[in-house]
């Protein structure tokens, strides 16, 4: 066996991305695509010469062993559990699911079939932060001390066609953003220990001035402003800030690290390039680091062919499910602390994503 076999369920806008780039892998070979809008599949499969078929039809395929669920959020875990239940691999787009609990499903299941599961977001596997990974690991900083991230906007009413869920359980800026940004924390600093926080609702209710919905009401039900801390198993204390209420610009950086020896800017993790700059001890201002590795265009849908390099070799892959789940535990953390105004002690922990080898092709994940 030389390639995975996938299908997609989900054809929304995201799918165009793992359609492309799955022919850019040679891991990996998307054959079907499946969506609760039949047509909509077919077409999107004509687009892309696979084959157009229901959920049921792709799920009941032997020829397929690999699922990509691009399902909406409330959907990822019970399209998970589906795919698991029909003995397929899957891998899932940000997050992992909404709530705690069916995460932990949707990984007990998996181990109980011996079955990988994967998730986005994969950006952390391109140049920009691998380099950036490269730099701790090779001590240009000395010894991580800190780290600080910052997402802040005006929220996605003015623009998104359907901005509605992005306000809803399971939505807000933590749960959008903060799998990019705490991701990229982990990959960088290893696992998380323990976290705080505060976050609230400042606007009640929004007016969505995009079209086609123009004039409605989103009456909000999750927080939009949110500040976290964070302690890392492996010693540093980090800060994270996602906000949808930042109504003005900001000058705010995406991520910085800083160390014994200085300090590291590393590149927005919602993006696959650069730049990467460090500013050393001693000296009087930054320095940009040439990027060690490729991949730094729009390669989404990377995690999962390294999944699918996972399968042929029997090595671990990087975009882990325990990791995505590390992820949406810390997510959840944040919100119970600021409820019960007190720590959330982290009940899970993951392995540090392996860094990608130097040398590598940008269609090359590594044996």
């Amino acid at each position: 066996m030389d390639k995975i076999k996938v299908g997609i369920i989900g054809t929304g806008n995201i799918s165009g991305a793992y359609f492309n780039n799955g022919k850019r892998f040679d891991s990996m070979e998307v054959v079907a695509c499946a969506d609760l809008d039949v047509a909509r599949a077919k077409q999107k499969a004509e687009e892309h010469g696979v084959r157009g078929c229901s959920v049921q039809e792709l799920l009941a395929d032997p020829e397929i062993q690999m699922v990509i669920n691009l399902t909406i959020p409330a959907a990822h875990a019970s399209v998970c559990l589906e795919a698991l239940e029909a003995g397929k691999h899957v891998y899932v787009e940000k997050p992992l699911a909404v709530t705690r609990e069916e995460g932990l499903r949707v990984l007990e299941l998996a181990r109980s079939k011996g079955l990988l599961v994967g998730s986005a977001p994969d950006t952390f596997l391109g140049g920009g932060i691998q380099t950036a990974v490269k730099l701790l690991d090779d001590g240009w900083i000395g010894t991580p001390i800190g780290a600080s991230a910052f997402m802040v906007c005006g929220g996605h009413e003015s623009w998104h066609p359907a901005p509605e869920f992005y306000y809803h359980k399971g939505g807000g800026p933590m749960f959008d953003m903060g799998p990019y940004y705490l991701t990229a924390l982990i990959a960088l600093l290893g696992p998380i220990k323990r976290v705080t926080g505060s976050a609230r609702i400042s606007f009640p209710e929004r007016t969505i001035t995009s079209q086609p919905k123009f004039g409605q009401k989103i009456q909000v039900e999750t927080p939009t402003h949110v500040a976290g801390i964070m302690d890392f198993a492996s010693g540093p204390v980090g800060t994270i800030l996602t906000s949808f209420d930042v109504k003005g610009g900001s000058m705010l950086p995406r991520i910085e690290v800083y160390g014994s020896e200085g300090t590291l800017l590393v590149p927005d993790p919602n993006g696959f390039g650069g730049p990467v700059s460090i500013w050393r001890s001693g000296s009087k201002e930054w320095t940009e680091i040439p990027l060690s590795h490729g991949k730094v265009e729009n390669v989404r849908g990377a995690g999962a062919a390294d999944m699918a390099r996972a399968i042929l070799s029997g090595r671990k892959h990087r975009a882990s499910g325990e990791l995505a789940y590390h992820v949406l535990e810390a997510m959840h953390g944040f919100h119970d602390a600021s409820v019960e105004g007190a720590h959330y002690v982290m009940k899970s922990t993951c392995d540090r994503p392996a860094p990608l080898p130097l040398g590598l092709a940008d269609n090359e994940l590594g044996d």
